[in-house]
């Protein structure tokens, strides 16, 4: 681009417009600032690498150059962060947070502390404030994890539940009740 104007000033900064309407801005230290013609759209390289852009709608992109890392600030507050490992995270103005993990996996952290991992076969794993934990199985089974049991749902309507002492449940959808003890020793049994 053609140079319209150039000024050197005393602390060693150099500005130049262009015939476009854009101003370049060079600073002793090698960073540089471009502002475009619309005077909305500025581009600031920095001597480290990074590089920071403020779009036209406040939209304000920042690549760390160490980090090979990307954060985007949208004006409505939507955080964007993508990791060169291929991670992304959004961040949003209410507090939630997405995670998009390289293999896919998806991971939503709620701000009332309840967590949902997405995984890729379709596994969904939803963990409660209190620690409870309820995973969903592709294949229809569900698994329920508390702090006094573990409880499998299976697609047929057995259930299963093995307690904390080790003890074991299962209930069958014809009615049938079996408990094992810890060692595995049936105590009963109601064979419909």
């Amino acid at each position: 681009e053609e140079i319209q104007r150039e000024t050197a000033y005393p602390d060693g900064k150099v500005e130049k417009v262009l015939k476009n309407g854009c101003h370049l801005i060079f600073f002793p230290n090698g960073t540089w600032k471009k502002v475009g013609s619309d005077g909305k759209t500025v581009t600031i390289t920095f001597f480290n690498g990074d590089v920071k852009q403020v779009m036209p709608d406040q939209t304000v992109i920042y690549y760390y150059a160490d980090a090979k890392t990307t954060h985007t600030t949208y004006s409505d507050g939507l955080e964007v962060l993508q990791f060169s490992n291929g991670q992304i995270e959004k961040h949003y103005p209410d507090g939630k947070k997405e995670i998009t993990f390289p293999d896919q996996t998806i991971k939503n952290l709620f701000t009332d502390g309840q967590e949902e991992s997405i995984f890729p076969d379709g596994t969904i794993v939803r963990i409660q404030r209190d620690g409870s934990k309820t995973i969903e199985f592709n294949n229809g089974q569900r698994e329920l994890h508390t702090s006094q049991f573990k409880r499998r749902e299976y697609p047929d309507g057995t259930v299963k539940t093995v307690y904390m002492n080790g003890q074991q449940e299962t209930k069958y959808v014809s009615g049938r009740v079996r408990v094992k003890d810890k060692d595995g020793n049936i105590i009963m049994d109601t064979k419909v």
